[in-house]
């Protein structure tokens, strides 16, 4: 019984990353799945970086000069790791018991992980040292407007591609650049591929994350309110391991007759260092 039980539960297994896809609002920039595998050590993530030499002078004499290049994988150490441990009343059946969870894990990661998540990333790319920023108040449309314009010419000049570059932005500056609707207004968003709005609630420079209690997150003491932030995926190494849920079946639970179920997630949210002009953050005065 148990065995089937456990099977039944694993089938909600793939819905958690789908959940975690449609709440999260940065999962635009996870990395290729293919791109990344599991490092010799716990908590590392491999991932190959490739380096090009530039051009040379053209011998007609003596033709091409031979370049190399170089083609390294590079260990990253996982720098986000949390977890939580749920206990639920045993069931009639299995088959109630994996609706039950289905319905706990969908809440779970839209409510508590998502945000996180998305708060946590976005914080640790606005805060790495090196790349773009500017800050100040931005009471108008016209104001966000010119914040994104300087935000983009800092892009183009550092040749970092309009395609794939996002535009993570809090709802009340996106409404006033609608509130313009004029050709400026429209010309600097379309110098960004994807505008994903992102409650201020998630928009710091710097979040501390609990430990104990209630657990989640919350702005630092040394975080600022984010106006917006820009990304070009290529910039970032984002990526995320949701571990297969821990079941412990009430006859296996020595402490109550209940089901528990954990739930954890491993994963990376970095800047490459040779890409730090492919972001860019604009933070309150």
């Amino acid at each position: 019984m148990p065995t089937n039980t456990i099977s039944t539960f694993k089938k909600y297994v793939p819905l958690l990353d789908e959940a975690y896809k449609l709440a999260s609002l940065t999962s635009v920039l996870d990395g290729p799945e293919d791109m990344a595998h599991e490092g010799a050590n716990a908590g590392e993530i491999v991932v190959p970086d490739m380096v090009l030499q530039g051009l040379v002078g053209y011998s007609r004499a003596n033709g091409y000069t031979d370049g190399t290049v170089t083609l390294a994988n590079t260990t990253y150490q996982c720098n986000y790791e949390r977890g939580r441990m749920f206990v639920v009343d045993a069931m009639d059946n299995a088959e109630t018991a994996g609706v039950a969870f289905g319905r706990l894990a969908g809440e779970f990661i839209r409510m508590h992980v998502a945000p996180e998540i998305d708060a946590f990333r976005i914080a640790r790319y606005a805060g790495t040292t090196g790349v773009g920023s500017a800050s100040g108040d931005l009471a108008t449309g016209a104001d966000v407007v010119a914040a994104l314009r300087a935000a983009a010419n800092a892009m183009d000049n550092g040749e970092v591609p309009v395609d794939q570059r996002y535009l993570f932005i809090t709802p009340a500056l996106y409404g006033l650049i609608e509130d313009l609707d004029t050709i400026k207004s429209r010309a600097v968003l379309s110098r960004f591929e994807q505008i994903i709005q992102v409650p201020q609630t998630r928009m710091y420079s710097a979040v501390s994350l609990s430990t104990s209690g209630n657990g989640g997150y919350s702005k630092a003491a040394s975080g600022k309110n984010l106006n917006f932030l820009a990304v070009h995926r290529s910039a970032v190494i984002q990526y995320n391991k949701h571990v297969a849920p821990k079941v412990v079946t009430p006859e296996q639970n020595p402490s109550a007759d209940a089901w528990k179920f954990g739930y954890r997630v491993n994963g990376i949210a970095d800047v490459y260092k040779n890409k730090k002009a492919g972001v860019f953050a604009h933070l309150a005065a």
